[in-house]
């Protein structure tokens, strides 16, 4: 009975002996050697990306200059006019009231011119026997020239009302012309589409809008937080959604004062001067990014920002230098500007010294056979 017990200790122990060893082998990682890495030359820069798209710099609305009826519309949306080229036909329909009125206008006129031209004949024929004065004779044929003057006015308003324009006329209000050149850009109305002017209450119905698409500029908006790192002529590329592999120059020339708030962020307004080439045709909306560079250093000493250290007390950046196989040293450094993957070194470390990049550790072989070979 005591051999019984004396062999089931000694088992006991030797199986804890056993797990001991399993358990020490088996959570037992040998660390990978630590690589380093040295000091690379590199340009560094700091940039701010805003959305937008491209728009022509001035777009101008073409509006009729008499109510009336589309009758017949001469371009389409995409060509290109001279000022001058004419659009648009319109056909006037006269106001009822507004034309009684004016052809009441010429009857009453008529009857005045009528009733002056006695008086002036009768008064001619006193003047030449000498009976009135030259004063008198001259007024009476002051009243009679205005009387006639008065019913031509009326006739050529009357006429304007009825079709447009009056006889002789160099301008055709029923005729709508471009007023600057370009390219049509939209045409917002169709024949048939009745139209009105601009006046004190309405804006007027626009009948074409044109634009120099020759000439655009980049619109879009930026967040509060980037805002302050802008400058007035500061130098911009312009990336188009519509046309991969090529970019554009910019310069930026407006900064909006007042933020708009979206979405619960601030954006402010800019604008940029796009320089544009004859390799593509850019049409007005094409979405945009504008690219700002705020801040850059050319061939100046980089590393990667990976293997910088933060003491957690100073909050100073710091390094391991190799001072000989697989032993390392801290190094304090000091740091410049960053792009998130590498930063310039000022100053702090040589040229051929090598930093230490920390690795991670092994699985052991077990793992390897039970698992398979780790990649």
């Amino acid at each position: 009975m005591k051999n019984l017990k004396k062999i089931g200790i000694i088992l006991l122990i030797i199986g804890a002996i056993l797990a001991t060893i399993f358990f020490i082998t088996s959570n037992n990682k040998a660390l990978v050697p630590f690589e380093t890495t040295q000091m690379i030359t590199a340009t560094i820069e700091n940039k701010i990306v805003a959305t937008g798209k491209v728009i022509p710099e001035d777009e101008v609305e073409i509006k009729p200059q008499i109510a009336g009826i589309i009758d017949d519309i001469l371009v389409k949306e995409g060509d290109k006019v001279k000022a001058g080229d004419l659009l648009v036909k319109i056909k006037v329909v006269p106001n009822e009231q507004t034309l009684n009125s004016a052809e009441g206008r010429v009857k009453n006129s008529k009857i005045v011119l009528n009733n002056s031209e006695k008086e002036f004949q009768r008064n001619k024929n006193l003047y030449s026997k000498g009976i009135i004065s030259e004063q008198e004779y001259n007024n009476v044929e002051l009243q009679y020239s205005q009387a006639l003057q008065s019913l031509e006015n009326a006739e050529s308003d009357l006429q304007i009302i009825k079709l447009g324009s009056s006889d002789g006329s160099s301008v055709t209000n029923t005729n709508v012309r471009a007023t600057v050149p370009g390219t049509i850009l939209e045409i917002p109305v169709k024949k048939g589409d009745q139209v009105i002017q601009a006046n004190t209450f309405n804006q007027g119905t626009t009948i074409a809008t044109i634009a120099d698409l020759n000439i655009m500029i980049f619109e879009g908006k930026i967040d509060e937080g980037e805002v302050s790192k802008l400058k007035k002529d500061m130098n911009m590329i312009i990336s188009l959604a519509a046309i991969e592999e090529k970019s554009y120059p910019a310069k930026l020339r407006f900064i909006a004062p007042k933020g708009i708030e979206e979405g619960g962020a601030v954006q402010f307004k800019i604008e940029a001067t796009v320089s544009l080439d004859d390799e593509y045709f850019v049409r007005a909306g094409y979405s945009a990014n504008a690219s700002i560079i705020t801040a850059q250093r050319k061939n100046i000493n980089a590393l990667n920002e990976a293997v910088i250290q933060y003491d957690i007390e100073t909050k100073e950046p710091f390094i391991e230098i190799e001072v000989s196989e697989q032993n390392f040293e801290r190094r304090d450094i000091v740091l410049g500007l960053a792009d998130g993957i590498n930063v310039e070194i000022i100053s702090g470390l040589k040229k051929d010294e090598k930093v230490k990049v920390w690795s991670i550790t092994q699985p052991n072989k077990k793992d390897e056979n039970k698992w398979g070979k780790s990649k």
